[in-house]
């Protein structure tokens, strides 16, 4: 294959994987895996995977870490991860996986704001580069309004609603029902483009921190344990019962293990 096209089937690749994690993961809170607890073990597990692969390969050619450039780690990490995974679950909880794979789609819209915002990036109506980026951040603000807010025929709303899942607990009952309010899919739709918000700061301000930090994997594993403290003092104030935090041999548990792999198949692209 040319290298040239590799990038575009790395990124189609990983976001086929990241459907699937959604329909998983939705799957999972249907059950009644709480939203918070998923985040949490999401980021610590993949944290004890990354550590030695990063300690081994760049712990010695690794930079001096700053106060300066660890605070900006732990701010990055809080924005980028901790509150963007936190509120994406919760919107997924509020609405459907087929909304948050469609709605990932704004991501580059936001970071382009994001980028102008800050003076990054620049806009020129008047040339042709610049009809373009309007043209597509048109296309993808207008595809999310409509996988957002049109529900579609019965079969089709079955299926974008994820009510095909069977699942006959009551816990998993109540959670297919929690998206079932007009009013409380609204609310999952403006928290889902929140965490993308959250999520497209942290794609803008990564180079930043990798101008003072250049380990690229050893930056994401520090990332990786800040937010796994972050998540974990969130879900511990939010969930104090211990039989809450047990996964067992089921969906749970197949969750978070593909939502790990995928982490550690982004970081590997990234790192390659």
């Amino acid at each position: 294959m040319d290298s040239s096209y590799k990038p575009y089937v790395v990124v189609v690749v990983i976001q086929a994987l990241y459907a699937g994690m959604q329909i998983i993961s939705k799957v999972a809170l249907n059950v009644g895996l709480k939203s918070y607890i998923l985040v949490f073990y999401r980021q610590a597990i993949a944290t004890i995977f990354l550590a030695p692969i990063s300690l081994f390969l760049e712990w010695k050619t690794a930079p001096p870490l700053t106060f300066m450039a660890f605070f900006k780690m732990c701010m990055l990490s809080l924005f980028g991860i901790t509150l963007s995974w936190n509120v994406n679950t919760l919107a997924l909880q509020y609405t459907s996986a087929t909304l948050s794979a469609a709605a990932v789609s704004t991501t580059p819209v936001f970071t382009f704001f994001l980028a102008v915002l800050f003076r990054m990036e620049k806009l020129n109506g008047r040339t042709i580069p610049g009809i373009i980026k309007i043209f597509g951040i048109l296309i993808c603000l207008g595809g999310a309004i409509t996988i957002a807010f049109y529900n579609g025929p019965p079969y089709l709303r079955l299926l974008m609603h994820n009510h095909l899942l069977n699942i006959h607990s009551e816990e998993g009952n109540q959670g297919q029902n929690i998206a079932s309010s007009s009013t409380t899919w609204v609310k999952g739709v403006f928290l889902m483009l929140v965490s993308y918000l959250f999520w497209s700061f942290w794609l803008l301000f990564q180079g930043k921190i990798l101008e003072a930090f250049p380990s690229r994997l050893l930056l994401t594993t520090f990332q990786s344990f800040l937010s796994a403290i972050q998540c974990f003092l969130i879900a511990i104030a939010l969930e104090r019962n211990p039989n809450e935090w047990k996964l067992g041999w089921n969906v749970k548990l197949l969750s978070v293990a593909y939502s790990v792999s995928l982490q550690l198949i982004i970081n590997c692209f990234r790192y390659l």
